[in-house]
This record gives structure tokens, C-alpha cells and sequence, in this order.
């Protein structure tokens, strides 16, 4: 799971709401052990997620940089081109 995460910083545009949401649910799948957690765990869960997208929001907000915004289409015709490489085309 670790693998699939992807930096959200210095883009253009900046990360969504929705990507910032995706990444704190990976975060706390992963620490939680749970992909879907039980009705007992569920509230906690779901509140451990926007406590954490929160802070991610924040962090992506305050970081400053001086390198250039990525460009998310470049980054993912590079990933694409590893893929390739990795595992041949299909």
C-alpha cells in the first residue's frame, strides 16, 4: 500500500480536497490494518480520517519551496514509462 503514495506537494494545480481525503484514508487504512473498518470501529475511523486530512491540508499549505510546480502530467507519463520498462507492454 505504501508504495501507491504519492506526493501532493508543489503541484499546479494543488492537490484537491478530494486527493488530500484519498491519501489521510490510505494513511489510516494502513495504520488501522482495517480497509473497511466494523460498525464498533467506524466513527473512530471516519474521524481519525478528516483528523488527518486536516493536518495534511495544513502542512500542504504552510511548506514553502522555491523550485517550479511539477506538472502532474509529466510526472505521469514518467511513472507510465517506468511501468513499461518494469513490466513490458501489454
Amino acid at each position: 500500500m505504501c508504495r501507491n503514495i504519492k506526493p501532493l506537494f508543489n503541484y499546479d494545480p494543488p492537490a484537491t480536497g478530494d486527493e488530500v481525503h484519498d491519501a489521510a484514508l490510505q494513511f489510516v487504512r494502513k495504520l488501522s490494518g482495517y480497509h473497511h473498518p466494523s460498525q464498533a470501529n467506524e466513527a473512530v475511523f471516519n474521524h481519525a480520517v478528516a483528523e488527518v486530512a486536516h493536518a495534511a491540508r495544513h502542512l500542504l499549505n504552510d511548506l514553502v519551496t522555491q523550485a517550479p510546480p511539477r506538472d502532474r502530467e509529466v510526472d505521469a507519463q514518467k511513472a507510465r514509462e517506468r511501468a513499461i520498462k518494469r513490466f513490458g507492454t501489454a
